[in-house]
């Protein structure tokens, strides 16, 4: 059970590593930094959009229209860490 305890863990981080790097360069991509049109560019932004975008659209259902901010990230790295926070409090009984 340890073992399916860290794999959930590993999950949790690798799924706030792409959040956080979507953020990142969705900023960057808007202030011209970045540009889609440059293939690896836009590989990893599409693939990102790919992997994110089913996890943003079931939040997006319960968050009111707030203009053109989108605070779904946000909401999913809050959510990810009290999911992290709840597997470490109760590791033991993974033991």
């Amino acid at each position: 059970m340890l073992t399916i305890f860290q794999a959930l863990l590993l999950i949790i981080g690798v799924i706030r590593f792409f959040v956080i790097a979507h953020f990142i360069m969705s900023w960057l991509i808007r202030f011209e930094v970045l540009n889609i049109r440059q293939e690896f560019v836009g590989q990893v932004w599409y693939g990102l959009e790919r992997v994110l975008e089913p996890i943003y659209s079931r939040v997006r259902r319960f968050m009111p229209d707030l203009g053109g901010i989108d605070l779904s990230p946000i909401v999913v790295l809050v959510g990810l860490e009290i999911l992290r926070i709840f597997l470490i409090n109760n590791m033991f009984a993974f033991a």
